[in-house]
């Protein structure tokens, strides 16, 4: 019988893998995933706003006010939780210029109509009384000071989303850099999105080490505008570097200058932008660089730089409904992604992936590329579609081998031959004559699985012999000489050699203390 279940488990077993054979092909991860993180890349602008206030008295005391935006950085940022924590360079954000003696230059260059360049470097003038004047406007800040000047710093944040938002949200600085080229934690400032947050981008466990390892780098040029949406290149990453040096990049095939293609982007406005691995679509580092030269940092340095931001890294409910939506898409069951899109839409109205795969979706849903109507025409074995039947033959197939395996099984079990006595149980001579009023013996399994459990088996014995006795309560059991007479034999019981069971009439060896067929313990 335990063969026969074991059979059919494997029975089991092969019906199910059949059945589930086609769903699980189709259900299969596509590699070369961005669209997983293009949906969290985010266009950054930091400025400082500088207020000056220039305190003229070289004449009547006039107080000359102005405000000026100075340009600390740009680029690209990755937004890592639903809560909307971002990381991108430290450059990006922050620089080393000092913004009060740019507005120096700019409101005396004004006021005093003198040639001063809007830089940040310190001037002179010719006239010294001017000079005097604008020396004492320059920080820091003195009790003679020609000027009150008030900085703050403006980060704005335009997410990718349509139609295109032209404010964006503010954002500040969590935790800055020790170098330029260091991950910068922001986090948005006063943003309401709803309880569902903003899309976020995974991030990877660690950097491929494999040489020419492919890879993505993403991020914009500008705003994000409908006819300015992310841009997406390819890359392949070299073996070695790591650190704030990053890791260099370079076409196997020696076709494409990478470094100069990537140090391109970089300048026009990817920087710190994300670095895509190839097959899982997720964060391995941020790009940097610039001019003929582009690297990454690794992702190492992002997760350590959050961790010291006390920033986790989180997915969202938008993450995970837009993960199904696109291995439907991936997959061409362009069907069920409908739906899926739009549900992802709905937590997120502004999805631009999403709302650009829908539309793909709905023109490609029911045609000769929709997976799911081939396998509805293949369910009635439709022209076009796969035919159902060899699913049926193999399963077929299965069912009777398996159906004869087991009736082989079973016929095998019914020829096994039964089990031999016990060689404790040895023959009884064919002119004994069986025991006068034997008790009963209890009924046994011929397999029973106790300790003191003992093999019966049923067959007729010969006749065991008479009872005699020489003294009351001593029963004894003399053999009978075939020819002679019924007549008791005269000689005294102490001349018999043989003993025998009162129970059953087996024959007892002299050292047996029991018998060894029923059990019966043996007279002494």
């Amino acid at each position: 019988m335990r063969r026969f279940g074991s059979a059919v488990a494997v029975f089991g077993g092969l019906l199910l893998a059949v059945a589930g054979m086609a769903p699980a092909l189709a259900h299969e991860h596509p590699s070369g995933i961005t669209d997983l993180v293009t949906p969290a890349v985010v266009r950054i602008e930091a400025t400082a706003r500088v207020d000056i206030t220039l305190l003229d008295h070289i004449g009547e005391l006039v107080h000359v006010e102005r405000s000026y935006e100075v340009p600390i950085g740009s680029g690209t940022g990755t937004v890592i939780n639903p809560d909307g924590g971002m990381v991108t360079l430290t450059r990006v954000v922050k620089n080393d210029l000092d913004v009060r003696i740019y507005a120096a230059n700019k409101i005396f260059a004004e006021h005093h109509k003198v040639k001063i360049p809007a830089d940040f470097e310190r001037h002179k003038l010719k006239d010294d009384l001017l000079n005097h004047h604008l020396q004492e406007c320059y920080p820091p800040k003195q009790p003679t000071a020609t000027c009150i000047i008030d900085v703050t710093t403006e980060i704005k944040v335009f997410p990718n989303i349509s139609p295109a938002d032209t404010e964006g949200f503010r954002a500040e600085i969590v935790r800055p850099g020790d170098k330029p080229d260091s991950p910068a934690v922001l986090k948005p400032v006063g943003r309401a999105d709803g309880s569902a947050g903003l899309p976020t981008a995974p991030l990877a466990a660690e950097v491929p080490a494999k040489d020419n390892s492919p890879v993505a780098v993403a991020g914009f040029t500008g705003r994000p505008a409908a006819n300015l949406p992310e841009t997406v290149d390819i890359a392949h990453l070299r073996a070695g570097g790591a650190g704030e040096g990053g890791r260099q990049f370079k076409d196997p095939e020696n076709k494409v200058n990478e470094p100069e293609k990537l140090g391109a982007l970089v300048d026009k406005g990817l920087l710190g932008g994300p670095v895509i691995e190839d097959k899982k679509g997720e964060v391995v580092g941020l790009l940097l660089g610039g001019g003929k030269d582009a690297r990454m940092i690794g992702i190492r340095e992002v997760t350590k730089a959050l961790a010291e931001a006390d920033v986790a890294p989180a997915r969202g409910p938008i993450d995970a409904a837009f993960e199904q939506a696109l291995t439907r898409f991936h997959t061409h069951y362009y069907g069920d992604a409908v739906p899926a899109f739009q549900r992802v839409l709905d937590l997120y109205p502004g999805h631009t992936v999403a709302a650009a795969h829908l539309k793909t979706s709905q023109a490609k849903r029911g045609t000769a590329e929709d997976e799911g109507t081939k396998r509805a025409a293949a369910s009635t074995d439709a022209p076009g579609g796969a035919p159902l039947w060899p699913f049926l033959v193999g399963g077929g197939l299965l069912v009777l081998v398996v159906l004869v395996a087991a009736i082989l099984l079973w016929r095998r079990r019914r020829s096994e031959p039964e089990p031999e006595p016990s060689l404790l149980a040895d023959p009884l001579p064919p002119t004994l004559s069986p025991p006068l009023n034997p008790p009963p013996v209890q009924a046994r399994s011929a397999f029973d699985e106790q300790v003191d459990s003992t093999i019966v088996v049923g067959r007729s014995f010969p006749a065991l012999p008479k009872i005699s006795s020489t003294s009351p309560g001593q029963p004894v059991l003399v053999a009978r000489d075939p020819g002679s007479s019924t007549a008791p034999d005269p000689r005294p019981a102490e001349t018999t050699v043989q003993k025998y069971c009162t129970g059953c009439g087996m024959r007892l060896g002299p050292a047996h203390s029991f018998c060894g067929y029923c059990g019966q313990p043996a007279k002494t």
